[in-house]
């Protein structure tokens, strides 16, 4: 890394505003288009309860985001809960971060190069895909950048406060996002490859800063450890062919990530000894999360969106090599070759983009159709389709009542409500049903498994039904 020489270069001192503002103007372009998907609506389920429910969720299922959520806890309370305000933060994280990631670049390198790396990440689709998610990836890549800055000032005048900050930003990290302190494997081989360079023991304020987050996060990561088969049960282990589709996922578009990938490998050679710590920080989350993949169900590309500016840093040393026109004109090529991906994102948050599932629709059509005293049904119930959570957040107080519930999220403390152990009981004396069902279902009654589906069969038809994308919204009569 570049040692500073009579502080900071004057010229570069507002080298983050053109790439922040550049990827705040691509992030907020149709932020609240796309409804908020599965994962979302987890987070707004989550963030609306009171502080004791949510305390009472992070004990049973989903310990590791539980920060996240008190951290979205208070701003939903000052915000509001509309799809921009709880996509908000990740979109002034993501800004944020193309920011420092020009700041990084130009404190290893150069100006230039961190100027082309914070727009080279300004116009990724995958920037705008998890800079528009109402989850903590965005925010755990703001502090990746963040934390690998202060290291870097603190290898390079070390000074307690450097390190305090230092200290900081890496138990925020972790708070944040846990596979993101994988990063600290690329923080420590830095460290160790500076140790007979500059005054002070690096190496061990290095281990001291660490120790907040040592004693701050055992608990979590110990109680995470025990709800990962609930947390991650849909999770395969992972396998090669994982590892040459990971640069697609990350960047939200295959070309694009090919071409991130292609440039990075030219910014690395071209940079050689000062690659080591944004080539690792690259390198060694992605071989490390692979390699617990391959044994433990963890391998999922989202996790490692963190790593994309330090690519974006080493193409940016690629980029830096010609003249700024025309390494301006490939950030263009990469900001068009992405617009397919960018418009879709923006239609839809699922994976694949063929696979959006319509709660808004359905909502709109219980709204427009329901009378005084109508009851709803969901199938299935302990589904990742959330599909309660869908029609709640839609529909808010308009909602009909959830008929078969005896216990909701919040008092249950988790993110499914719990049913009536008898459905026919719970269904007497009603006489007309909103049913909603996964899938596009010619008969939604035949798709409604055990007691509850047979009740349903029993004692009500179905009068209409209304196929949207990704589920089917029918209303039964008695």
């Amino acid at each position: 890394m570049r040692e500073a020489e009579g502080g900071p270069d004057r010229t570069g001192r507002l080298i983050w505003i053109g790439p922040s503002l550049a990827t705040l103007a691509v992030v907020l372009t149709g932020i609240g288009h796309a409804q908020p998907w599965r994962d979302e609506l987890a987070t707004w389920s989550a963030a609306s309860r009171p502080l004791g429910d949510l305390v009472r969720l992070a004990g049973t299922i989903d310990a590791a985001t539980s920060p996240y959520y008190l951290f979205m806890h208070a701003w939903v309370a000052v915000f509001g809960d509309s799809v921009t305000a709880l996509r908000l933060p990740a979109a002034l994280a993501m800004a944020a971060t193309a920011g420092l990631t020009a700041v990084l670049g130009q404190r290893l390198v150069g100006a230039r190069v961190g100027l082309l790396a914070g727009l080279l990440f300004a116009v990724l689709p995958g920037t705008s895909r998890y800079g528009q998610e109402a989850r903590p990836y965005a925010l755990a890549t703001f502090l990746a950048v963040l934390a690998t800055l202060l290291l870097v000032e603190a290898l390079a005048r070390p000074g307690w406060t450097r390190w305090a900050g230092y200290a900081v930003a890496v138990a925020a990290l972790g708070l944040t996002h846990l596979v993101a302190l994988t990063l600290l494997a690329a923080h420590a081989v830095t460290v160790l490859a500076t140790r007979r360079t500059g005054p002070g023991n690096r190496p061990l304020r290095w281990v001291l800063a660490l120790l907040p987050t040592v004693l701050l996060l055992t608990p979590l990561v110990l109680l995470a450890r025990g709800q990962r088969s609930r947390q991650l049960g849909w999770v395969e282990t992972a396998r090669p062919d994982d590892l040459a589709a990971l640069a697609g996922g990350v960047a939200q578009s295959g070309v694009v990530g090919g071409l991130l990938v292609g440039l990075a490998a030219l910014g690395a050679a071209r940079l050689g000894r000062r690659a080591l710590l944004p080539g690792l920080a690259v390198l060694l989350p992605v071989l490390l999360l692979f390699a617990a993949g391959l044994v433990v169900p963890l391998w999922v590309p989202r996790y490692l969106v963190f790593v994309v500016p330090f690519a974006c840093l080493l193409a940016g040393a690629a980029l830096a090599t010609v003249p700024l026109p025309p390494a301006l004109a490939v950030v263009a090529l990469a900001g068009l070759l992405g617009l397919p991906d960018q418009a879709s994102l923006r239609r839809t948050h699922e994976w694949p983009r063929s696979a959006t599932v319509d709660y808004r629709g359905a909502a709109r059509i219980v709204a427009d159709g329901q009378r005084p005293g109508d009851v709803i049904v969901y199938s299935p119930r302990e589904s990742w389709f959330f599909l309660d959570l869908g029609l709640a957040y839609h529909l808010g107080d308009r909602r009909p009542r959830d008929v078969l519930v005896t216990e909701d999220q919040a008092r249950r403390g988790d993110l499914w409500a719990a049913e009536c152990a008898r459905p026919a009981e719970c269904l007497a004396g009603m006489d007309r049903v909103w049913l909603v069902v996964t899938g596009r279902r010619e008969d939604p009654l035949a798709a409604v498994p055990g007691a509850k589906g047979d009740a349903l069969r029993a004692d009500f038809t179905v009068e209409r039904v209304w196929p949207r994308p990704g589920l089917t919204v029918a209303l039964l009569t008695r």
